[in-house]
């Protein structure tokens, strides 16, 4: 391990600790905005974790999400708390196994629908399922902890994305992952196993998007389709992540934050007009930072070095063009 690695993981002890603790000095309302905060950072690196490298564009998310939800509101009163995540988690990979096998050859607007749609179906199954099956439209949660240990329980789930994915970029699945979203016949050709690959990738993404939302669940005392399957939570993650930058490792925590409480702000003061900002927000988003926060500040601040040489590299090439031009 070298220095610098060693004091930006020092560092980010450092920060996860304060971030600990923080529920020992805050109020109800401020531990809310951690829990969104959290939640929201968690999410947008799971997504940016496979649509970022692979640039498929997935709206999938409020289906995991509400999957994660429901999954608690239906078994808490019958199981034990860590096997009703253990559950959500065995759906969650369930549901995105079979949804990538099927639609994982998909590309472009294709796929975007296609997740789209996906939502959509997840929230009208469940809703007739619960008018005509159980009689009922919602169900309510009661668990026996309160705010804090779901903030705790949200810190360590994003701790853990976070590291996957620092994991995912220093080894060779990243560097497949950005061939095939380059270019995926060239994948193909390097021998890299595109649909596997893509799969699990897929398959991690949704099972950490689907214990963010079991996660969350006892936070609302009672769900209902309408509120775990809301539409706007995929766009807000989508938003989110192409803020900060999709493809860098604390890209979309640098778009969750800052957006997560502007949103805040603008459902309170301009509840009629929300979607309308939103949807303007993100026009703005992709034409004014395509690659992000992220990519916007190392361009300006050359962060981006060049690419190191082998050394005596440059003596081997001016002796070589000596040689040709003799």
């Amino acid at each position: 391990m070298n220095g610098r690695l060693a004091l930006i993981l020092a560092a980010a002890l450092v920060a996860l600790a304060a971030l600990a603790l923080a529920p020992f000095y805050l109020g109800p309302y401020q531990i809310g905005l951690l829990i969104g905060l959290t939640g929201y950072v968690t999410l947008s690196s799971a997504w940016a974790l496979f649509s970022g490298p692979t640039r498929y564009v997935s709206l999938a998310t409020v289906a995991f999400f509400g999957i994660g939800a429901y999954t608690v509101a239906a078994l808490n009163e019958v199981l034990p708390y860590p096997l009703v995540l253990a559950a959500a988690a065995a759906i969650g990979l369930a549901v995105a196994l079979v949804v990538g096998l099927s639609t994982l050859r998909l590309a472009g607007v294709y796929f975007v629908i296609f997740t789209f749609g996906l939502a959509e179906l997840v929230r009208q199954l469940v809703t007739w399922y619960e008018v005509n099956v159980t009689g009922t439209l919602g169900r309510y949660i009661f668990m026996s902890f309160g705010p804090e240990q779901i903030y705790w329980q949200l810190l360590a789930l994003m701790a853990i994305t976070l590291f996957i994915s620092w994991w995912i970029g220093r080894n060779r699945l990243g560097l497949a992952l950005k061939v095939i979203g380059d270019d995926e016949v060239v994948a193909a050709h390097c021998g890299i196993y595109i649909a596997r690959t893509k799969l699990a990738l897929f398959a991690l993404s949704a099972v950490i998007i689907t214990l963010v939302g079991a996660i969350q669940a006892p936070r609302w005392t009672y769900v209902e389709p309408g509120i775990v399957f809301n539409p706007t939570l995929s766009f807000l993650t989508l938003i989110m992540a192409l803020l900060g930058g999709a493809n860098r490792l604390w890209g979309p925590a640098l778009g969750a934050v800052p957006l997560f409480l502007l949103f805040e702000w603008l459902s309170a003061r301009f509840p009629d007009h929300y979607s309308i900002i939103l949807g303007l927000l993100f026009i703005l988003i992709v034409f004014a930072l395509p690659g992000g926060v992220a990519a916007f500040a190392e361009r300006m601040f050359g962060q981006r070095k060049p690419t190191p040489q082998m050394p005596g590299a440059e003596s081997a090439l001016a002796r070589d063009t000596a040689e040709a031009r003799r």
